[in-house]
């Protein structure tokens, strides 16, 4: 027999009924029945009932053990009595007697209850991090990250792509977030940079030829953290050659509606071939923002025109100083109260606005002071165009025009939760398409790039060269699914002449563009093919087909908010020693007075 087990956890079924077995696991929790106890034995792969009485010598020793202890029990099978039988587990219909139990590791005081779905501080939850991953959910989490990353690999070879590595030793990049660094021994003063993203590598990847990569790749960017964001993170990272932008959206597409479609549980998932592509200016109008969740059926409509001339002086000023309105509908809300109009305008106000004007409306009478000033009849006419009903509200975001989207994509989201609009059961994706190349920065008063400056602008040489660098567009697009960004990507600009004049718009000189992205442009310059692809975040993927509101709930050992792993006490001090090798000293920061 073997040392430890002849089954696990979750084999035995009545078909072993009879038969002597020897498992080994976790004692998850106990029942005492008055001279009988009942223990449930869990492994990674599930649970099982042991029992034993007073003719067991394993119960003098189960009984003092406390949870979480590690134990091999020697047992026979029997089937449970039918009112015993458990449907929620595949060993519901049998039990081991206990013949003997070898003690394999006793558990001291636990700090956080296995057993439990009780909450606890996430400051427990990851200095115990190895305690907490043996809980169910957190567990399947993690199991489920795994399938999913094999799904991916498996179809991103199906649709002819190589798996390829690439450094995570490399060159600081003077765009992107901030980088970590690495000290180098051999180099005194030199340091290397963790990968922000294997991007330049990808991209000398298909100059070198070998025309589809992809790589689970780990990525690190020194940033401040929140839900969906973690400093170290993977990445489903891929590239291709001789590509459109449309070729990309059909390699890509059943890839991920495949796994959703795999891992979603049963939830309807947007058919690979009919994700939505809309244009980066009409999301920014409809939905206020260019990760749009599609499950939330509100549109925002931009209403400037109704107050050029209005009875409401304050819409009225804003318009003519070159400021927009936007509006939010709140669809069958003649029974809210006034206080649903008040909460959401105080929201707002919380949320650093100005405020949240409105109107209301219940069987065809108006409501409220921009109604009042605006005047029924210009208010009919409003109603009428935005093809809103006798009993529907609306909410109004007035501003500069990135402040009214912004409002206005928040208060859209907002208004459909409250009024519980949202479609629930489904992952809806949508690609946004054409983001402008430029943008004028009002800080600096000049031009500058919009997004990412290494996309391809559409109309290449000579849109740069014809146009107005604000209506160009670039061959840029994201994945969104339920609001939240999967990605972004773009087609590449791989000619060294194109990418000098689209620096030299930004205000860099050719002598800028060599300095920073020499060894591209040399690369650039020996041949290089036209090339695309984007880098969905593995975590969020996971995040999402998981139901968790925070990336953290789908990382083995995630660090917490301060970019801290509490569980092994990392960023830590080092020797002087080691900071020598390095030629490193440290700076004593001057303390809070």
């Amino acid at each position: 027999m073997h040392a430890y087990r002849t089954h696990n956890c979750a084999a035995l079924t009545t078909e072993n009924v009879g038969d002597t077995v020897r498992l080994s696991g976790w004692v998850h929790n106990k029942r005492d029945h008055g001279g009988v106890l009942f223990v449930d034995l869990r492994d990674h792969y599930g649970i099982t009932q042991v029992v034993a009485d007073s003719d067991s010598e394993a119960l003098p020793v189960l009984e003092k053990l406390k949870l979480e202890s590690v134990v091999t029990i020697d047992g026979a099978v029997k089937a449970r009595d039918a009112a015993a039988v458990n449907p929620n587990l595949p060993t519901g219909a049998i039990e081991v007697f206990a013949r003997s139990v070898t003690v394999l590791s006793r558990a001291e005081e636990l700090p956080l209850i296995v057993n439990s779905a009780e909450d606890y501080p996430e400051e427990i939850r990851l200095k115990y991090r190895f305690v907490d991953l043996r809980r169910e959910r957190l567990h399947r989490n993690i199991l489920l990250r795994s399938q999913v990353i094999s799904s991916l690999r498996r179809r991103m070879q199906e649709q002819g792509f190589t798996e390829f590595q690439t450094p995570i030793l490399g060159a600081s990049s003077p765009e992107g977030a901030r980088d970590y660094l690495v000290p180098s021994r051999l180099h005194p003063g030199r340091f290397y940079a963790l990968p922000q993203a294997p991007q330049m590598f990808k991209q000398l990847l298909m100059v070198a030829g070998f025309d589809r990569y992809f790589q689970i790749a780990p990525c690190f960017r020194d940033e401040d953290l929140r839900a969906d964001r973690s400093p170290e993170f993977y990445q489903l990272d891929f590239e291709m050659s001789f590509v459109t932008q449309e070729d990309v959206f059909q390699a890509i597409e059943p890839v991920l509606a495949g796994v959703f479609e795999e891992f979603s549980g049963g939830k309807s998932v947007t058919p690979a071939g009919t994700f939505p592509r809309i244009p980066y200016a009409e999301s920014m109008l409809k939905y206020g923002t260019d990760k749009p969740d599609l499950r939330n059926p509100l549109v925002i409509s931009d209403v400037t025109e109704h107050f050029t001339t209005s009875g409401f002086g304050l819409f009225e000023k804003i318009v003519g100083t070159g400021g927009r309105v936007r509006v939010v509908p709140a669809p069958n809300t003649h029974e809210k109260s006034r206080k649903f109009f008040d909460d959401m305008n105080d929201w707002a106000r919380k949320e650093g606005f100005a405020g949240l004007g409105y109107v209301t409306r219940k069987g065809g009478e108006f409501g409220g002071p921009i109604a009042k000033n605006h005047g029924t009849e210009g208010m009919e006419k409003l109603y009428a165009e935005l093809g809103l009903g006798e009993n529907d509200g609306l909410f109004f975001a007035a501003g500069k025009e990135k402040d009214a989207a912004k409002l206005a994509g928040a208060a859209r989201t907002r208004v459909a939760e409250e009024l519980g609009l949202i479609e629930e059961g489904c992952f809806k994706f949508c690609w946004i398409v054409d983001f402008p190349m430029y943008e004028y920065d009002e800080e600096t008063k000049k031009v500058d790039f919009s997004h990412n400056p290494f996309s391809m602008p559409q109309g290449e040489m000579e849109a740069l060269e014809t146009q107005d660098p604000l209506t160009i567009k670039a061959w840029q697009y994201d994945i969104v699914c339920n609001g939240y960004e999967l990605s972004s990507g773009a087609i590449r600009n791989h000619r060294p002449d194109i990418m000098y004049k689209a620096f030299e718009i930004a205000g860099y000189s050719q002598a800028d563009v060599e300095a920073n992205f020499g060894g591209m442009l040399e690369a650039f310059k020996l041949g290089a093919p036209p090339h695309g692809g984007s880098a969905p975040g593995i975590d969020r993927i996971v995040m999402l087909l998981a139901d968790e509101p925070n990336i953290r709930e789908v990382i083995a050992f995630p660090l917490n908010q301060k970019a801290q792993d509490l569980m092994m006490g990392a960023p830590s001090e080092v020797g002087p020693k080691q900071l020598r090798d390095v030629h490193i000293r440290t700076v004593e920061q001057p303390r809070a007075s």
